[in-house]
């Protein structure tokens, strides 16, 4: 893409059954598509990524895979004078590695309040018992907040 003429582009897709990024984070069934566009200035990366992650609801403690999507556009500099240094620039060989990006842009999406449904019912405060999968005898009348 270095080489082609401006306005030129390319998009390439993804399909992977698990994917492993930084910091152990995993992704399964991750499919997404990246837009390269060739600029002036340099290279104009469009992304569209979604994949499942294990995530854990609040209110029951319960593992859940939940559905994560992210959209980001980065642009990789060509090196030149009127370039800054916390610029992204297109690597020596060519080859940009999308890892980092697509790691802190996921973990950007990630919930912090994640559900493994609306109407999760939780945890009763005096037993534990998971209250989505069995009731307890503990009523609301008794417990006091």
């Amino acid at each position: 893409m270095i080489h082609e003429s401006i306005g030129n582009y390319r998009e390439l897709e993804f399909a992977y059954d698990k994917l492993s990024l930084e910091e152990g984070f995993e992704l399964t069934d991750f499919m997404g598509k990246v837009r390269i566009n060739r600029t002036p200035q340099g290279l104009l990366l469009d992304v569209n990524f979604q994949a499942y992650a294990v995530g854990q609801c609040v209110r029951c403690l319960e593992n859940y895979q939940q559905l994560l999507t992210t959209e980001f556009q980065e642009l990789f500099a060509y090196r030149s004078r009127h370039t800054r240094d916390e610029e992204l620039f297109v690597p020596e060989d060519g080859n940009i590695d999308l890892e980092p990006l697509t790691y802190e842009n996921f973990l950007l999406v990630v919930p912090i309040k994640a559900l493994c449904r609306a109407d999760c019912k939780g945890l009763c405060p005096v037993c534990g018992t998971n209250l989505n999968e069995t009731a307890c005898e503990h009523t609301e009348a008794q417990i006091k907040y």
